[in-house]
């Protein structure tokens, strides 16, 4: 019993003490509804990382890039093996730029071969490639998420 307290008295500390327990991960809804589980990329290292070296991103899932200010952003696709989707976003949820079936790269892509997309964000939310068109997302539509468990403070400045 004394460990088992022990246990999770280490990690409530660990988990509060450093991050506040905000996940990592965040339910994004389309336009039409249908909810996106999106890891978040809120560190300059998570979002140079991004999804390079995924082999795949099945439907219902994506990454939200998350940046303190909206201004323009650019993506490059280097080691990106799936083709994706990728919504430009701005502070008020709205969709400014939206990407569709942006080619993927292979370790072997010259860098001039590599896709670069970009746009005016606050958010970019990357979605596996036919998501725009299969929940109908235009520039203009709202995508919705809940700001408050978005731990800003990792957010580079």
């Amino acid at each position: 019993m004394l460990k088992k307290y022990l246990l999770y008295f280490t990690l409530s500390v660990l988990c509060f003490g450093f991050t506040g327990c905000k996940p990592k991960t965040i339910t994004v809804i389309l336009p039409d509804n249908f909810k996106v589980k999106a890891e978040l990329a809120l560190t300059k290292a998570e979002s140079e990382k991004g999804l390079m070296d995924r082999e795949t991103l099945p439907e219902g899932q994506g990454m939200l890039f998350v940046f303190n200010e909206e201004t323009p952003h650019y993506f490059w696709m280097k080691n990106t093996f799936v083709n994706l989707d990728m919504l430009f976003i701005g502070e008020d949820k709205t969709v400014n730029q939206a990407w569709e079936n942006v080619p993927r790269s292979y370790t072997y892509t010259p860098d001039n071969q590599v896709a670069i997309r970009g746009g005016m964000a606050k958010y970019v939310l990357e979605l596996p490639a036919k998501s725009i068109t299969k929940h109908n997302i235009k520039i203009g539509s709202k995508i919705n998420f809940e700001e408050t468990k978005i731990d800003y403070s990792l957010v580079e400045k």
